[in-house]
């Protein structure tokens, strides 16, 4: 069996440049998850590095497939230097781990919630799953092995996130579009949702 972490973190170097940091997360239970971090201008982006090791697995399924299934890895980006954001390793490690320890499948328009600020002062607890292809290109394996999608994460208040669990991702979406929300900001306030 291929290893493709080692393509994943080419594919994310290729996009985002060399990271000027790593850290690295073990959940029991779970292979070791690291967590990049690119500084590019004034946005700094997190990359999770772990998660597409395994194919996530439906919790309803009876067995996991252990080659066949969907692939992914996490990027946050925020602007630099507004908050202490590089305290949000452990909680984007947490989210990448979810799918070996909750056996979930993380998908765009999920809601992922850590329970807790993402970074110390953190108007957000959760983040929206977004669409991938954006920043960081699908990375094709050989078959019969799935691509790694690169899911972009943002970041929700529980505002935001109540709202969204009512109205759906997409309306959620368009009022931050509507409103020209800044969701680099890590300081940011919500959206107005009336």
């Amino acid at each position: 069996m291929v290893d493709v972490l080692p393509l994943v973190e080419a594919r994310l170097t290729t996009a985002l440049g060399e990271p000027d940091a790593r850290a690295s997360v073990t959940f029991l239970g779970a292979d070791r998850v690291e967590v990049l971090r690119f500084v590019e201008g004034d946005l700094v982006r997190y990359a999770s590095l772990g998660m597409s090791a395994h194919p996530m697995t439906d919790p309803t399924a009876m067995v996991a497939d252990p080659i066949k299934g969907p692939r992914a890895e996490l990027v946050l980006t925020v602007r630099a230097g507004r908050a202490g954001t590089d305290q949000v390793l452990r909680p984007l490690a947490v989210l990448a781990a979810s799918p070996q320890v909750e056996g979930v499948v993380i998908a765009p328009g999920a809601s992922l919630d850590v329970g807790e600020p993402l970074w110390p002062g953190a108007p957000f607890t959760s983040v929206l799953v977004g669409e991938p292809g954006g920043l960081v290109e699908d990375l094709d394996l050989d078959a019969p092995l799935d691509p790694v999608r690169f899911l972009p994460l943002l970041p929700m208040t529980p505002n935001e996130a109540a709202w969204k669990r009512v109205h759906g991702a997409q309306a959620l979406q368009e009022r931050w579009l509507t409103h020209g929300t800044d969701l680099r900001d890590p300081l940011r306030a919500g959206v107005p949702l009336d």
